[in-house]
C-alpha cells in the first residue's frame, strides 16, 4: 500500500497499473470544469478551470506523460485553455469517444495499457473499460465509478485533475523531483 498527506491508501495493483501510464486522457466537463454550463444572455458559453489542474498537467507533461482531451461537447473556449497548456491532442464534439480514443492512441505512439483515463459520466464509459487506468472524479456518475480502478478525493473542477497528476508523478518516482525544482 501507498500513502502520502494528499492521497488515500491505494492497492498496489492500482500502483503498478499508474507506473506503466505513458498518456492521461481527461474529459472537460464534470472533470476539468465542475460540469455547470454558464450562458450568456447572447448564448456565449463561460467555463471555470482550476489553475492547480493545468499547472499538475503542465507538470505531469514535463515528466513525459503526454495528455490528451476528448469532450463530448465543442467549445472555443476549451479550444483555448488547452492551447495554453501545450495539449496537441485536443478531441471536441465525440459524443462516441472511442473513435477518438483509438486515434490518440496511435498518434501518441502508446498502448491502451499504457493509457489512464479520468470521467465524470457515460460518454466516458468506452473509454475507461478500454484504458489501464480507469479513473473517476469523486462526484462522477455511480456507474462510472463502478467501472473504475480509482476514484478521486476531488471533485470534478476543483482539482481532481491535479489529485491524478500528482498520484501518477509520485509513483513514477518524480514527485519528489518536480517538488525539489521550487525548493532550489
Amino acid at each position: 500500500m501507498i500513502t502520502t498527506k494528499s492521497e488515500p491508501t491505494l492497492s498496489e495493483a492500482i500502483v503498478e497499473k499508474a507506473k506503466k501510464i505513458k498518456l492521461l486522457i481527461l474529459d472537460v466537463d464534470g472533470v476539468l470544469t465542475d460540469g455547470r454550463l454558464f450562458f450568456d444572455n447572447d448564448g456565449n458559453e463561460y467555463k471555470s478551470f482550476h489553475a492547480r489542474d493545468g499547472h499538475g498537467i503542465k507538470l505531469l507533461r514535463q515528466t513525459g506523460v503526454e495528455v490528451a482531451v476528448i469532450s463530448g461537447r465543442k467549445s472555443q473556449m476549451v479550444a483555448l485553455r488547452m492551447k495554453n497548456l501545450g495539449i496537441e491532442l485536443v478531441y471536441q464534439g465525440y459524443e462516441n469517444k472511442r473513435s477518438a480514443f483509438m486515434d490518440i492512441i496511435e498518434k501518441a505512439g502508446v498502448t491502451p495499457e499504457q493509457t489512464a483515463h479520468v470521467g465524470d459520466d457515460l460518454l466516458d464509459l468506452p473509454i475507461m473499460v478500454r484504458v489501464g487506468l480507469a479513473i473517476a472524479v469523486n462526484d462522477a456518475n455511480y456507474a462510472v465509478q463502478q467501472h473504475a480502478d480509482w476514484c478521486t478525493r476531488l471533485p470534478g473542477g476543483q482539482g481532481a485533475v491535479r489529485e491524478v497528476c500528482d498520484f501518477l508523478m509520485l509513483v513514477q518516482g518524480n514527485l519528489d523531483d518536480v517538488i525539489n525544482t521550487y525548493l532550489q
